[in-house]
């Protein structure tokens, strides 16, 4: 079993200190030589402007390959490939291309009256241009706006068809749940690379919560694990074995590329990728 190559995703700050944890998140993880980082966009386009600012800024003095999120929320066709354009100039060639979650307040997305109606309009439109590489998300158990796993796998398939050239998956919390869709994904034709996304629980209550929202299931033995390690204070060292234990068994699976969501949190991240045997290759460049 070789070493699988990793990705990393960050959220952009939104204070001082936020700013200082981000660049000690890069900082700690970026000698495990990513193969691309990416930053997020807030629900309803609400951090547009910080994510540019945290692409921008991740790229020029990290030296690594910086993925920026790109939502159709709350903006006109043009406003969108303008950011898309700025990227470009400034040499971010990666672009995680999402529908985007319905601005605060509101109960779901509505496009914006001369905006990108969906993903697979927005992935169109990039793909046009020949200055990216596009990444798309995918959902290995059912979105909860859609009416079943068939439809999410067959909107996946319209947006690889698009242009988009792999998917990134929703976190998950068993082997077999990004298995059983790898393959449904396959039979469907879907031929790009499916990479897993990986949540290190960092924050048991937050991760509750964070899953019910987008429909992730939580098994009944991680729910009793973490009755046990909170009351005993080794939730960390749960937290990592749990996620490594998922990723093993993923790399067994013939995954060759893992996704961590790192909420900004290091540490979790790079002890799993340390037991996976993924050590440290380079030292960050040009730090300001």
């Amino acid at each position: 079993m070789s070493t699988p190559s990793v990705s990393f995703e960050f959220f952009p700050p939104k204070s001082l200190e936020g700013s200082f944890r981000l660049w000690d998140c890069v900082n700690t993880l970026a000698p495990l030589a990513p193969t691309f980082v990416s930053v997020t966009y807030g629900a309803g386009g609400t951090t547009r402007k910080l994510t540019h600012e945290a692409v921008s800024t991740i790229h020029k003095t990290s030296g690594l390959n910086v993925a920026a999120h790109l939502t159709c929320v709350d903006a006109t066709r043009a406003e969108t490939m303008e950011i898309a354009q700025s990227y470009a100039d400034a040499g971010v060639r990666e672009i995680v291309a999402l529908r985007g979650d319905a601005p605060k307040g509101q109960e779901k997305f509505t496009a914006h009256p001369d905006g990108f109606a969906s993903s697979v309009e927005l992935i169109e439109s990039l793909a046009n241009t020949g200055q990216f590489t596009i990444r798309v998300g995918a959902y290995p158990e059912k979105h909860p706006e859609a009416p079943d796993q068939a439809a999410d796998i067959a909107f996946l398939k319209r947006k690889i068809d698009a242009g988009a050239s792999s998917a990134i998956t929703q976190f998950f919390f068993e082997a077999d749940t990004f298995f059983r869709f790898r393959d449904a994904c396959v039979k469907a034709g879907i031929d790009a690379p499916i990479i897993p996304g990986i949540l290190p629980i960092e924050n048991w209550n937050g991760t509750q919560k964070f899953s019910a929202q987008c429909g992730t299931h939580i098994p009944q033995v991680i729910h009793d694990a973490f009755t046990n390690a909170t009351r005993d204070g080794t939730t960390d060292l749960l937290a990592t074995a749990l996620a490594t234990e998922l990723c093993d068994e993923l790399l067994r699976g013939g995954v060759d590329h893992l996704h961590f969501y790192t909420l900004n949190r290091p540490e979790l991240t790079r002890d799993v990728c340390h037991a996976l045997g993924i050590a440290p290759k380079a030292r960050l460049q040009n730090v300001a």
